[in-house]
């Protein structure tokens, strides 16, 4: 084996029992290794440990290594097989052996939808500040603030929508665990973020997203001021959307999404590990004194992920008119109800505008789903002032919205040539059928709401002119 591959480095850190030494080495060498594909199934083990997933069987009575078995389910036993998720561990110590949870506080993470009265107007979020370290250190657990959601995690439907603003690590203090939510996706912003989980090792960069499933057990590691948006959803999982008459490729293709390799680490540390537990909406800590990241070697098909939004294979008009954006999604979480989301996520990237006698920006619009747009880099085609990168809006459900005023008179005389759209930009949506509530830290305490954000539509004037046919048409 070589000097060089990560199972190595790591060894070279166990004398002085450093994972931030460890971290330093991995980072530094960019030695992470992914598992290609969406949905399948997979199987990995850590290669100082060769042959430690069991052969024919997954619960044998020894397991090789001196392992334990312990099975994650994401579904119930008896969901059909196309949508049954499950993977098995093999790891140093099961999970169950840990002290007992205490509730610990909530800081600005909550459910409670009723704590502010329900406004129905355009929001628009200023750039969401990032703490210095200097001035307080927050990490990821602590850096967590709900914006809006609806629904309720005991019966498993609804949705939460946060930011997170962090500076420091949680390096050795935290691990996080959201036992009710379907899926967690993190959208970075600023700064990369490496998540460590038990499945193995993602570098999450702005441009790609990470989706961390109910029970997994994950921390973040951060390398400077970060800031990111994060979308939880309580009732389904994600899954590619339906291609229909597109074919069988385009949109995200299940190729490039990407799992981690088995990695694993044995050590303790002198004040225990920390495991936040998001547990109906609230927060609960317990201690153990091994790390939760035992894991040597898994398999199955229940897994975390990642994907870069540069792979996306953007279908757009080529003839005339405005598509819906559905076009543009990337993933979809779906309802009971047929072609209704609970959740979609929807990215705006760059693109050929190409359309003859159309208006070429998103057109004035009343949804009968609620849209929270965020800006990862770039100025939005269709409000290219006032939404800024690391801020964020609302679009309640049949709220109006559209083209600000600068944006209708520039495109309604624009010569129609075809031209790059969303260059140097990626915008991206939270849509949802979900009818969204906005906290008090969102609405206030934040202190970032752009109370000025109508007066963006205020510059639109009337053309209407009766006369118009005369004048282009003729006389009837």
């Amino acid at each position: 084996m070589s000097r060089h591959h990560p199972t190595c480095l790591f060894q070279e850190c166990v004398t002085v029992r450093s994972r931030v030494c460890s971290l330093i080495l991995y980072v530094a060498r960019g030695l992470f290794q992914y598992l290609s594909g969406f949905g399948n199934e997979f199987s990995s083990e850590d290669p100082r440990c060769p042959g430690a997933l069991p052969k024919g069987q997954n619960s044998p009575q020894v397991c090789p290594y001196g392992l334990y078995a312990e099975q994650l389910s994401g579904s119930a036993f008896t969901c059909p097989r196309p949508t049954n998720k499950r993977s098995w561990f093999y790891r140093i110590l099961p999970s169950v052996r840990h002290k007992p949870y205490t509730t610990v506080d909530n800081g600005n993470l909550t459910e409670t939808w009723d704590e502010m009265h329900p406004d129905p107007n355009q929001l628009r979020w200023l750039p969401f500040t990032i703490l210095k370290s200097s001035e307080k250190k927050v990490d990821f657990v602590t850096g967590l603030h709900t914006i809006c959601g609806a629904g309720d995690t005991k019966t498993r439907n609804g949705i939460s929508i946060h930011m997170f603003t962090c500076n420091t690590s949680m390096i050795d203090r935290y691990v996080l665990t959201f036992y009710h939510l379907r899926l967690f996706l993190s959208v970075p912003q600023q700064g990369k973020i490496l998540v460590t989980t038990e499945f193995g090792k993602m570098m999450v960069e702005p441009k790609e997203i990470c989706v961390i499933q109910q029970g997994m057990r994950f921390s973040v590691d951060v390398f400077g001021d970060t800031r990111g948006y994060v979308l939880e959803v309580y009732g389904a999982h994600f899954e590619l959307p339906d291609l229909g008459p597109i074919g069988a490729n385009g949109l995200a293709n299940p190729r490039d999404f990407l799992t981690p390799v088995a990695w694993y680490e044995d050590r303790e540390v002198a004040n225990g590990y920390t495991v936040i537990n998001k547990y109906q909406g609230k927060l609960f800590s317990s201690q153990q004194d091994f790390s939760p990241f035992n894991v040597v070697a898994w398999h199955g098909n229940y897994t975390p992920y990642k994907y870069h939004l540069s792979n996306f294979m953007v279908m757009n008009c080529v003839a005339f008119d405005h598509a819906d954006p559905s076009i543009f999604t990337v993933l979809t979480a779906k309802s009971t109800r047929p072609g209704v989301a609970i959740a979609d996520f929807v990215i705006f990237p760059p693109r050929w505008g190409v359309a003859d006698h159309t208006f070429r920006p998103p057109y004035y619009h009343r949804n009968c789903m609620s849209e929270f747009m965020g800006l990862i880099e770039g100025h939005y085609e269709a409000k290219e002032e006032g939404f800024q990168p690391g801020g964020g809006s609302l679009h309640s459900m049949m709220t109006p919205h559209g083209p600000d005023g600068a944006c209708f008179e520039k495109n309604s005389t624009a010569p129609l040539k075809p031209e790059r759209v969303a260059e140097g930009t990626m915008a991206f949506m939270f849509e949802s059928s979900f009818s969204m509530a906005v906290t008090k830290w969102g609405l206030e305490t934040c202190q970032k709401l752009d109370k000025s954000y109508y007066k963006c539509w205020e510059p639109l004037r009337k053309h209407f002119d009766p006369n118009w046919r005369n004048l282009h048409l003729g006389p009837l």
